[in-house]
């Protein structure tokens, strides 16, 4: 294998990682749409869960647990890249603007991107 390129392992964990990660995702979103129009508070929700755990995670096992190095990428883009979403977040805010409702629509990815790193900031204070 040539240098920089992941090990199958690491590929497997991200796999496995992102597999659980993307159907608690879609659990998430079945069960709780919002009605045409309106902000989709679910996809909110999930991505900011899921930055305030990646940000405290990063800070957990790159400063103070030392876990198997297989644990990282199967929880950090493999769990929470599979349960976060931004193309969702992306797709549900051209939705809003083509139904008119361009307010809501850029609010709704302002909204997502500064709770987002600021929940991620609150994740490493917290840890």
């Amino acid at each position: 294998m040539r240098e920089g390129h992941p090990h199958p392992r690491t590929l497997a964990a991200i796999a496995i990682g992102g597999g659980i990660g993307s159907v608690a995702r879609y659990g998430d979103s079945y069960g709780w749409r919002p009605r045409s129009g309106r902000v989709p508070s679910s996809t909110l929700a999930v991505n900011l869960v899921g930055s305030l755990l990646l940000g405290m995670l990063e800070v957990a096992v790159t400063e103070i647990w030392r876990p198997h190095p297989l644990l990282r990428p199967a929880l950090v883009p493999g769990l929470l890249g599979g349960f976060t979403t931004f193309s969702t977040l992306a797709v549900e805010a051209v939705e809003l603007a083509q139904q008119n409702r361009s307010t809501a629509a850029l609010s709704y990815a302002l909204l997502s991107l500064s709770l987002g790193i600021g929940a991620a900031a609150l994740g490493y204070a917290l840890v």
